[in-house]
């Protein structure tokens, strides 16, 4: 009898330090060919949270979602909103941590007496996230996507990181040829199957990261390797990560001498780590293995 289809768009933003997620639908591209009868064909989008951790945690919903609306009348209405917000204190511990899976799903009911190809379906899977990490913001903390976040850091020169990004390319590309010694050398950080994850909390751990690398740096370089400050050792993974040089001694199954320091001047070293932590903020990387981050050399 004859045709019909329509694109949706769904785009999900997050306003700055806020804890509700807005998703706008937009109805396009609508148009028909033959003797459909669109204004009896109609169009349901149920958007929803499918899952959470806690499963205790309650999330409300607002927005003006119409519900099951004919083909003609969503061609007029085009756009409808639809927000989720989890409030604070119904988290897991230590960050109030609330985890969700976001499903929306479109089902298309055919006039009577007519016959579809196709009845609808999901459209998309998101993964909202909502915290209270007090070191990402100061106030009741906010929602986030949780995807795989890239820190960029550029090789150009004048990139007041470019020395950092120097040695991580380095480090990437010819790991065997960096410090300490280790012929099987291969560093996370490249791939979302082995991120780097933020370490925050436990600081011995980090300074036992910083600690170990600096030791490279006396061990190849000597130990007046600063020059009186001039130069700070520079090691990746960052201290700041769980990946960090002395991974292997928390963590016995990691392998031995994977990353890699050398001494890079002291601004540049420094212009580099206000970098990282300007993402990590911006990005809301929380603490451990259940967020994390790769890192891409341009």
């Amino acid at each position: 009898m004859g045709q019909t289809q329509f694109v949706v768009l769904s785009v999900g933003t997050i306003a700055a330090k806020s804890r509700e997620i807005s998703f706008e639908y937009h109805f396009t591209y609508m148009a028909k060919t033959g003797s459909v009868k669109t204004a009896a064909l109609f169009i349901k989008t149920s958007p929803k949270i499918t899952q959470k951790w806690p499963a205790a945690a309650k999330v409300t919903e607002g927005g003006n979602v119409p519900g099951s609306k004919s083909f003609d009348q969503l061609a007029k209405l085009k756009t409808f909103k639809h927000t989720v917000k989890a409030a604070y204190k119904q988290g897991s511990e230590p960050d109030d941590t609330v985890f969700a899976v976001y499903e929306p799903m479109i089902s298309i009911t055919p006039p009577p007496g007519y016959t579809l190809q196709g009845t609808g379906g999901k459209l998309f899977m998101l993964a909202p996230r909502w915290d209270k990490a007090t070191y990402v913001s100061r106030d009741d903390g906010a929602a986030a996507f949780s995807y795989l976040s890239t820190l960029t850091y550029s090789s150009k020169t004048g990139a007041p990181e470019k020395a950092v990004a120097g040695h991580i390319k380095k480090a990437y590309s010819t790991p065997a040829s960096t410090k300490p010694a280790n012929s099987a050398k291969k560093l996370p950080g490249q791939s979302a199957s082995k991120p780097l994850n933020q370490l925050f909390r436990d600081t011995a751990r980090r300074k036992k990261n910083r600690s170990q690398a600096i030791k490279v740096c006396e061990q190849y370089w000597g130990k007046k390797y600063s020059q009186n400050n001039k130069y700070q050792c520079d090691e990746f993974p960052f201290a700041t990560t769980y990946q960090g040089a002395a991974q292997s001694q928390y963590e016995p199954a990691a392998p031995k001498n994977n990353f890699s320091a050398m001494p890079l001047v002291t601004a540049d070293n420094r212009d580099a780590g206000i970098l990282l932590g300007q993402f990590m903020t911006k990005n809301r990387i929380i603490d451990g293995k259940d967020d994390g981050f790769i890192v891409k050399i341009k």
